[in-house]
């Protein structure tokens, strides 16, 4: 189970973008040219396709590797659910998630990654936690003080998960907008908060 008063961060699409090209420009300053992009499901696809557009690479891929789920409910290990992209072998290759955490989700997809024979694996992650043990070669923004992020990509499944661990259940819209600022810190927009509600019940509905 996730703390039930875990503070949170609201990641804003114009930040993805602008930390996006922070990290292609920070990419290219190193004199790294990268023949694949290699994201990390689910976290990993946005900024992946992001970089891939800056950097003029077609070739992306993915592997999925499960660690957190919806309100950061964490499960005891990381986990690989696909095998790993087999067409890498003697490429230069970006690992490409949303942040580094525990770094367990990285660290197991690059072990992954190794095994298919690529030339060369370089990290590249939008946030960057101080906690984390593995450091990415490339980070848009270093988090030095732990909080949850919520990407606008995952919105849906964070606010789902949130609530969802609420208890009591909040009945409103606005019980449940007060209670995700009071235990989480974040404002999420009211519509937003009302689709997630909408969507747990027609889940919980016979």
């Amino acid at each position: 189970m996730s703390d039930p008063f875990l503070r949170g961060e609201l990641v804003t699409w114009s930040q993805v973008y602008r930390l996006s090209r922070r990290l292609a420009e920070n990419i290219r300053a190193s004199g790294y040219r990268p023949d694949a992009v290699v994201a990390i499901a689910r976290g990993g696809y946005v900024p992946a396709r992001l970089l891939c557009d800056a950097l003029g690479v077609y070739d992306l891929q993915s592997i999925r590797i499960g660690h957190y789920e919806g309100g950061a409910r964490k499960n005891e290990t990381a986990r690989c659910y696909s095998p790993p992209p087999a067409n890498v072998r003697g490429l230069k290759v970006l690992l490409t998630d949303d942040c580094s955490d525990t770094g367990d989700t990285l660290r197991l997809a690059l072990e992954q990654l190794r095994c298919c024979g690529p030339l060369d694996i370089k990290i590249a992650v939008l946030h960057h936690k101080k906690v984390s043990p593995l450091v990415p070669d490339y980070y848009g923004r270093r988090i030095v003080s732990w909080r949850w992020l919520i990407y606008p990509w995952a919105l849906t499944e964070d606010l789902s998960g949130f609530i969802a661990a609420m208890q009591p259940r909040p009945e409103t819209l606005d019980e449940a907008v007060r209670q995700l600022r009071a235990r989480h810190g974040i404002k999420p927009p009211r519509s937003a908060v009302a689709y997630v509600l909408a969507l747990m019940k027609q889940r919980e509905a016979p």
